[in-house]
């Protein structure tokens, strides 16, 4: 499953409407092409920019890379990422998949090939690079200690939400974080539609690409964007 995250800069060619539809605003494209936490390799336990609805907004906000609820004593202990067939039936998940659905917007996610020497990273990326919704939860917890970007009045946290691999993906590692379409978009954020319909959208993305990368992406000191160039053709 992936460990970590290529989020680059919002493409400055593609109309937020073309993701998001109606909750499209003027201030969210703002936020997107000003306050996106970009990074050639993000880990968890890091910032990273997050799109939850508040109201009837679609906003982007800042959230640690690891999901921790109110009880959390450990912040090792917290998730960072969450089994689509354990949110209903783990405390861990279960109020945050009722309520505080997200997504984490991305350009890529980095999984490892299991090689008979060593471990292949590979970027998985939609096919024509366009950026990619990942499913995720989100939570606050208030005692927290603060982190370099997220805002001092508490601690938003989310953790990603992974399925089985389809297509070729399944060639590479075996779950993969839930990609919601963009006609999806708002049903998974609504807090109002029913679970069955909100379940129906966790399924594995046959529909996906992916490269190899150079294995300097296994150190997440290395955040320059050359870590996440092709090394080879892209798979499809």
């Amino acid at each position: 499953m992936a460990g970590r995250l290529y989020i680059p800069p919002y493409p400055a060619d593609l109309p937020p409407d073309e993701l998001f539809g109606s909750l499209a605003t003027p201030a969210l494209e703002r936020q997107l092409r000003s306050e996106l936490l970009v990074s050639a390799n993000r880990a968890p336990r890091m910032p990273a920019s997050m799109l939850r609805l508040e109201g009837p907004r679609l906003r982007l906000v800042p959230a640690l890379w690891g999901l921790t609820p109110s009880w959390l004593e450990i912040m090792d202990h917290a998730p960072h990422v969450a089994r689509a067939e354990s949110l209903e039936t783990r405390r861990m998940f279960r109020e945050s998949f009722i309520s505080q659905r997200a997504l984490i917007p991305v350009g890529g996610v980095y999984v490892w090939k299991e090689q008979p020497r060593m471990k292949q990273p590979f970027l998985v990326t939609h096919p024509t690079r366009a950026p990619l919704l990942l499913a995720a939860l989100w939570t606050r917890h208030f005692s927290a200690p603060l982190m370099e970007g997220l805002p001092p009045e508490g601690r938003d946290s989310f953790a990603l939400i992974s399925v089985e691999c389809a297509g070729i993906t399944s060639r590479l590692t075996d779950r993969m974080p839930a990609v919601i379409a963009p006609h999806q978009v708002r049903d998974w954020l609504n807090a109002e539609t029913p679970l069955e319909t909100v379940r129906s959208m966790l399924t594995p993305n046959a529909s996906l690409a992916a490269f190899p990368v150079a294995r300097l992406v296994n150190d997440p000191e290395h955040q320059e964007w050359s870590v996440a160039h092709p090394t080879g053709p892209m798979l499809t």
